[in-house]
């Protein structure tokens, strides 16, 4: 198994999510995170000057999937959130020793679908 973790523009969450579901994978987690990368923040004018904002906001989409899926849904991924800019975010990929659903008590994959 493998945790699948997409640091995305938070408009782009949509378009994700339905590239998600066309491919059959239904079941993810977003969580509305900060961060900075090359983009380094981005520079705002303001009526009193202007100011630096270090952490711009991302998505983060997290999926755990069975190995096999994980090139399918990679694609998908990139191919919904990509515009080309700086910014686009980065994807990183982890292994899952143990996935455990509390209601039914299964384990492995099995507690994945």
């Amino acid at each position: 198994m493998l945790k699948i973790e997409a640091i995305i523009r938070p408009d782009k969450l949509n378009d994700v999510k339905e590239a998600l579901e066309k491919i059959g994978q239904d079941s993810m987690t977003i969580t509305e995170v900060e961060g900075r990368g090359r983009q380094k923040g981005v520079q705002l004018e303001w009526r009193v000057g202007t100011y630096t904002v270090e952490f711009l906001p991302k998505t983060k989409v997290e999926i755990v999937c069975e190995a096999s899926e994980k090139q399918k849904i990679i694609d998908a991924i990139c191919d919904a959130a990509v515009t080309g800019e700086v910014g686009d975010g980065k994807i990183f990929v982890s292994e899952i020793k143990e996935a455990h659903r509390i209601r039914t008590n299964e384990s492995g994959t099995e507690a994945l679908k």
